[in-house]
């Protein structure tokens, strides 16, 4: 991506809030530099208290930045307020008038733009079409279902087409089932208008299914940037790799590097891991394997492992296994497998080699 695709640029955006008592602050952001370039879908990922949500009302103007600059299109916004922003925020609970009609509800921004009535309904009709809410232009929010609800809010919020629409956890509100749903449709949605979003979620799983790019944030600070698949295989760190999925880790020692591989032993088998990060032999490093990496082989040549607990789940069978003081959780995802293998049984552990990737001690 060049500068000329650069739509917001983030320069050492830092958020200072008093303590309690007014003793001193605390840093809710911490020096973010970052740029979201023109149609991307990119996440603020990160546990509560990370600076994730603050970091997206920072965008939107509803906090001003103790220091720092935000760029739209090249241009200081940062002392602006929210409605000069050209951006739409779609919020957690919805936000919709209630004793506003549905159409009336999507048509609002449009008649404080002072649009004439015929060009309101146009968009109007057109907008819910889009959203899959036709015919119930005529209810009140409180008689739609939650995914209506939030179509609405949707819908409301891409009526003014906004040069970036923020969304903050806009699906926590809903059933498992219907999140999944919504969460598809958004990710549909997004890549057909090409709108630049950002969107702040502390679930993992809904940052991987919509994102371009993941931002992993800890104690108001970067700790991550890439995509889904660069964040879960590659992870930069072991707070990224614990909180993105499930991880197990081993200590290890690099025995050699060569050509940009190291050769280590794990769990008792000599392997060669590719190289994320300078490392040199002899330095104690961290061998990361994610559940799905491992499996449970009847071969006496292998680790030996005590199978302390045993899931059936259908879609896989997870087990978690002991050997010496660590344990280790097994994802078996393979459909060919026959086999369950019961609880106070001893089976060898293996694993994939070229999977294992390694992390600071």
């Amino acid at each position: 991506m060049s500068e000329r695709d650069i739509r917001l640029k983030l320069e050492n955006l830092v958020k200072e809030f008093p303590e309690r008592g007014g003793k001193g602050t605390v840093r809710a952001v911490d020096s973010i530099s970052l740029n979201i370039y023109s149609g991307e879908f990119l996440t603020l990922l990160g546990p509560s208290g990370c600076g994730k949500t603050t970091t997206l009302r920072l965008i939107a103007g509803f906090e001003g930045p103790t220091s720092g600059q935000i760029l739209l299109d090249g241009k200081d916004i940062t002392p602006q307020p929210p409605n000069k922003r050209d951006m739409a925020l779609v919020f957690q609970n919805y936000a919709l008038f209630p004793h506003m009609s549905v159409f009336d509800n999507v048509g609002y921004g449009l008649q404080t733009r002072g649009m004439s009535r015929s060009d309101i309904r146009d968009k109007v009709e057109e907008s819910l079409g889009l959203m899959g809410l036709k015919g119930l232009g005529d209810r009140r929010p409180n008689q739609l279902s939650g995914g209506q609800q939030q179509r609405v809010a949707l819908a409301r919020s891409l009526i003014m087409e906004p040069r970036i629409l923020l969304f903050d956890e806009p699906l926590s509100n809903l059933d498992a089932k219907l999140r999944v749903q919504m969460r598809s449709e958004i990710h549909s949605l997004q890549r057909r208008l090409n709108i630049t979003s950002i969107y702040v979620t502390h679930d993992q799983i809904e940052a991987m299914a919509l994102s371009d790019r993941v931002v992993v944030m800890n104690g108001g600070q970067i700790e991550q940037i890439g995509s889904p698949e660069q964040i879960y295989r590659y992870p930069a760190s072991r707070f990224v790799a614990d909180f993105i999925g499930r991880a197990n880790f081993v200590p290890v020692a690099i025995d050699s590097t060569n050509n940009g591989t190291a050769q280590i032993n794990v769990l008792g088998r000599e392997c060669q891991v590719p190289l994320q990060f300078d490392y040199r032999a002899g330095m104690d490093v961290v061998a990361m394997l994610r559940p799905e990496v491992l499996s449970l082989r009847e071969d006496p040549t292998l680790q030996q492992v005590q199978i302390e607990q045993t899931m059936y789940l259908g879609s896989e069978v997870e087990y978690i296994v002991r050997s010496g003081e660590q344990t280790f959780v097994v994802a078996e995802k393979d459909p060919r497998l026959q086999k369950v293998y019961s609880e106070g049984g001893t089976v060898g552990l293996d694993y994939i080699s070229e999977a294992v990737h390694l992390l600071p001690a």
